[in-house]
């Protein structure tokens, strides 16, 4: 590709429900600006946004990725982003570094609550947005019926740039209400013909509301509107550009990408009325040793900054990290420094991605997304800078798990490589977490949900070759007493030559097991256990409470005073004082009610108003109950709340069904809690028949 000024590029997130089109309308795209010379098709397995092998079997693109295309003097990078809403970090990676989209419909099956979620979130972050309803060629599509819903979201900002033409339910066509041209169906390909007589009413209003939202843009054309003169068509571009740009205007665009109609319609939009990178605010970092905040503007004069917004591993290149450019410009050979570790690394080739296939490059320029490999020194969130001139950007922050499982490899040989896999597959998506959690001996992952798990196991297994069984996540409980009891350790033992011998009397009592595991004093008075054997009691009790008495999990919140005790002085020593704790913690747990803790979580669900009560509801029953509210744009509302880990081992399933898709929810440990006793002898018999 040749060098393009930045007011020439256009870098665009194509954004819609699973099985809204995006895909294929990157395929048309593709096509209809001459990229490709024969379309791609999601049943076929061949296209090009989706070239992953689990791509290809679900047919559903799970991960982001590049596609740009030159079109009559302009390239357009398109972003196209998955549907589903458990790889919403990939969509959130898309957003931190385009200032368009375009919001794909299934005009068929409506405007469904995940696309109404999108619509909110891309109105409420104001980033411009094209709305194209596609599959117009369906049966049913109520055209009209569909602008209403969107006037009832958005309100007046919904604006029709093209209309249908409809004969006898059948979509024949479209009227660009701009540009004033009628396009229809002949033998399977557009052609341009006059507005029909029926429709010119109708058009004639539409095209009015349009340029009365152009005269609002500014006071002299607002003067010469009502001043009964006429706009120019380069001052309605103009108008439509900045109501566009300010967020005021959505154009609504139809057609049907499988048959490549409307999609040149849409590519003109871009260009017309959708931002360049140095359009909107310019782009804001910080000095990486002072913190002050440093601005840049998006040209080729600034000094060199860039951001890794996606990583990728390449099983024969290597990592592959795809970079937006935002001030200056990279070329291959050049060193640059990395603020997030203070690293000064040299580049190697800079090139350019169009999905999977790489082109190399002299350079990459302001504005522009390229990639740059085999650096193991970047990923995902880094900044990539000028030695002289350094800026770090803070990136957007990533969902945390919000559902595990166990995984162990089903070949013993894989337990050297799977961490490393894991290490890997991590730099490629942050919303993805691992962990061994050592108290149960399980590696744990963690995700978005079920579907985002499975893909994560698919890729271990298709890329690095790592296959594994799936058990369910163990809870790690803990241990306490709950009752102040004094009781005695005697540890005797004679077989020859020097014996052992230890007595200790001992008071334990419970405190909060949330601020402190463990505390150790002692009120010896006269010696009966000499100083230097006080280490070896308290000693003996933390070793002690690395199992506790019910269930084998660590003890928390005891305090242990050693009062009085015994000692021989040939015989006594400190494995004997040590063991003579232990006694006494043992005998202690016969009447100081021993019980079981289990970790409580924090929730934050954020939901739309519609489901608050249902949600609400539902916390209650988990054993949880709900702290407070905070109301949120767009009719959503953050409930606050806390819940049991064991209550909530599938919260992210069940919330996703009383939501219809749309409830997501963040989870934080904040304390242990005692189990109610009514639940005890259940929990305890399962964790004995699971050993």
């Amino acid at each position: 590709m040749k060098k393009y000024d930045v007011k020439n590029i256009r870098t665009i997130a194509v954004m819609g429900h699973h099985g809204s089109g995006k895909t294929s309308f990157m395929e048309s795209v593709l096509y209809v600006t001459g990229s490709k010379k024969k379309k791609g098709s999601v049943d076929d397995k061949n296209t090009t946004s989706d070239y992953l092998l689990e791509e290809k079997e679900h047919q559903a693109s799970m991960s982001m990725s590049l596609i740009p295309v030159e079109y009559e003097g302009y390239k357009i990078n398109f972003l196209d982003t998955p549907g589903n809403a458990e790889f919403a970090s990939e969509v959130t990676q898309a957003l931190s570094v385009v200032k368009g989209a375009v919001l794909m419909i299934d005009g068929a099956k409506g405007i469904d609550i995940v696309t109404e979620q999108v619509l909110n979130d891309l109105n409420q972050k104001n980033i411009p947005t094209i709305i194209f309803i596609n599959k117009m060629d369906k049966d049913n599509v109520k055209f009209e019926e569909l602008m209403n819903k969107l006037h009832k979201m958005i309100g007046n900002k919904a604006v029709p740039f093209l209309t249908p033409i409809v004969e006898n339910n059948e979509f024949k066509g479209y009227i660009n209400i701009i540009d004033m041209v009628t396009r229809v169906i002949e033998d399977g390909k557009l052609v341009d013909k006059e507005i029909p007589e029926s429709y010119m009413d109708g058009v004639n209003e539409l095209r009015e509301g349009i340029i009365e939202s152009v005269a609002m843009t500014s006071e002299e054309l607002l003067d010469k509107h009502f001043s009964g003169e006429e706009l120019s068509y380069e001052e309605i571009c103009q108008g439509l550009r900045e109501g566009v740009l300010s967020g005021d205007l959505k154009p609504v665009v139809i057609g049907s990408v499988i048959d490549d109609i409307g999609v040149r319609d849409i590519l003109e939009m871009f260009e017309k009325f959708m931002p360049a990178p140095n359009d909107l605010k310019p782009v804001e970092g910080k000095h990486p040793k002072t913190g002050d905040v440093i601005v840049r503007t998006t040209t080729n004069e600034e000094p060199f900054s860039a951001y890794v917004f996606k990583t990728t591993i390449d099983p024969f290149i290597g990592s592959v990290n795809i970079i937006k450019i935002f001030s200056g410009s990279l070329s291959s050979g050049e060193k640059i420094l990395i603020p997030n570790t203070n690293e000064t690394i040299k580049i190697g080739n800079v090139s350019i991605i169009c999905g999977k296939d790489q082109t190399d490059v002299d350079t990459l320029y302001a504005g522009d997304i390229g990639t740059v490999t085999k650096i193991d020194e970047i990923s995902t969130g880094f900044t990539l800078c000028d030695i002289k001139e350094p800026i770090i950007y803070e990136g957007p922050g990533f969902p945390t798990a919000t559902i595990y499982v166990a995984i162990s490899p089903k070949n013993k040989k894989d337990e050297d490589k799977i961490s490393s896999a894991l290490q890997k597959l991590n730099s490629e998506d942050p919303s993805f977490e691992y962990k061994r959690n050592r108290e149960t001996a399980q590696l744990l992952i963690g995700g978005q949900g079920m579907i985002h798990i499975s893909y994560i196991l698919e890729k271990l297994k298709n890329m690095f070759k790592v296959d594994v069984d799936i058990q369910d996540q163990k809870i790690v409980y803990r241990e306490t007493i709950k009752l102040k009891v004094e009781s005695e350790g005697r540890h005797k033992k004679q077989s020859g030559g020097s014996g052992q011998f230890g007595v200790v009397k001992m008071l334990f009592e419970p405190i909060n097991a949330n601020t402190e595991d463990f505390q150790f004093e002692e009120k010896i008075h006269g010696g009966s256990v000499p100083r230097n054997y006080w280490p070896a009691v308290e000693k003996g009790l933390l070793e002690n409470f690395q199992k506790g008495p019910l269930a084998g999990f660590p003890v928390i919140g005891v305090k242990a005073t050693l009062l009085d005790g015994a000692y021989h002085a040939v015989d006594s020593n400190e494995l004997s004082f040590k063991l003579a704790a232990q006694l006494a913690f043992k005998n202690a747990c016969k009447t100081a009610k021993p019980t079981l803790l289990e970790p409580i979580m924090k929730l934050e669900i954020t939901v739309k108003d519609d489901y608050v009560g249902d949600v609400m509801g539902d916390v209650n029953k988990r054993r949880g109950h709900v702290l407070g509210m905070e109301p949120l744009p767009g009719g959503k509302q953050k409930i606050i709340g806390e819940a049991p880990e064991a209550e909530i081992m599938s919260y992210t399933i069940d919330l996703k069904a009383m939501t219809q898709g749309t409830g997501v929810f963040q989870r934080k440990f904040v304390r242990y809690d005692e189990v109610p006793e009514s639940l005890q002898a259940r929990i305890l018999a399962q964790l004995e028949q699971n050993k």
